[in-house]
């Protein structure tokens, strides 16, 4: 229903705006981009555990635009971080792996004489990998997870001008998890466990960002969350079941993009 109602709020919003172009320094901008990024990572399930520590990544884009001022971008970002485990004991430098693709489509309004904002809707891909294999600190056995997201990012971009050739490009995004499915490989504990598949239904994400946006370069803070709720239950062995529990991830990080 939250995903229904951005809709539908864009729309209505656009609507509203202004049907002349936007000035021609505040419409999104083609090519291609290359970037880097640092973040601030944090996985947590209640109660349970919770993984955490710094990432280094990077990232792409391309964008086409039309004389519509209609425009389609595809982005890709990946980062690793080695991090801090808690739970059923304690594990430091846990390599962790994180890809995420995505495909997206919107359109500039005029918003003003100085002002421009771009809705838009897609569909992206987030895969992690985790490498808990190892013993804790109390001496339990870990075990890799595989975990994927497929959502729809629904979400608006404004433009404004700052001078000097610099834009100031905030953005603020709804998403809205499709599916998702949590692989866990329960053999690697040396125990008699069957590796599972749990399955995840329910689930949003949030994520914003500021970035300040030169001819070439751009660079800025952004802030990614995730509330995921029980997964659904598997067998793990005879008479056993297991899921994936309700958890939540925020990533923090800065981004430097150079766009030809």
């Amino acid at each position: 229903m939250a995903v229904i109602g951005v809709v539908l709020a864009a729309g209505a919003g656009a609507a509203l705006a202004q049907m002349t172009a936007p000035p021609a320094d505040l419409v999104t901008r083609k090519g291609w981009e290359v970037g880097g990024l640092l973040s601030n990572y944090k996985y947590e399930e209640p109660d349970f555990m919770w993984l955490r520590g710094d990432r280094i990544g990077a990232s792409g884009a391309y964008t086409m635009t039309n004389s519509k001022r209609v425009y389609a971008r595809f982005e890709g970002r990946a980062s690793y971080g080695e991090l801090d485990y808690e739970g059923s004991g304690t594990m430091s430098n846990v390599p962790d792996y994180l890809i995420e693709v995505r495909a997206l489509v919107g359109r500039d309004y005029a918003l003003g004489s100085t002002m421009a904002w771009s809705p838009y809707f897609g569909v992206g891909l987030r895969y992690l990998y985790n490498d808990l294999r190892g013993t804790t600190s109390t001496g339990q056995f870990g075990y890799r997870r595989e975990s994927t997201y497929m959502y729809i990012p629904v979400g608006v971009t404004l433009r404004m001008p700052m001078g000097s050739e610099w834009v100031l490009v905030p953005q603020a995004e709804y998403k809205g998890l499709l599916r998702g499915v949590q692989r866990s490989y329960l053999s690697d504990t040396g125990l008699p466990l069957n590796d599972i598949s749990n399955q995840q239904r329910q689930g949003r994400g949030y994520r914003v960002q500021v970035m300040f946006e030169g001819r070439r370069w751009s660079i800025g803070p952004w802030l990614d969350y995730w509330d995921i709720k029980d997964s659904d239950l598997q067998q793990i062995a005879p008479g056993l079941v297991g899921m994936e529990p309700a958890n939540w991830t925020r990533e923090a990080g800065v981004e430097v993009r150079y766009r030809f």
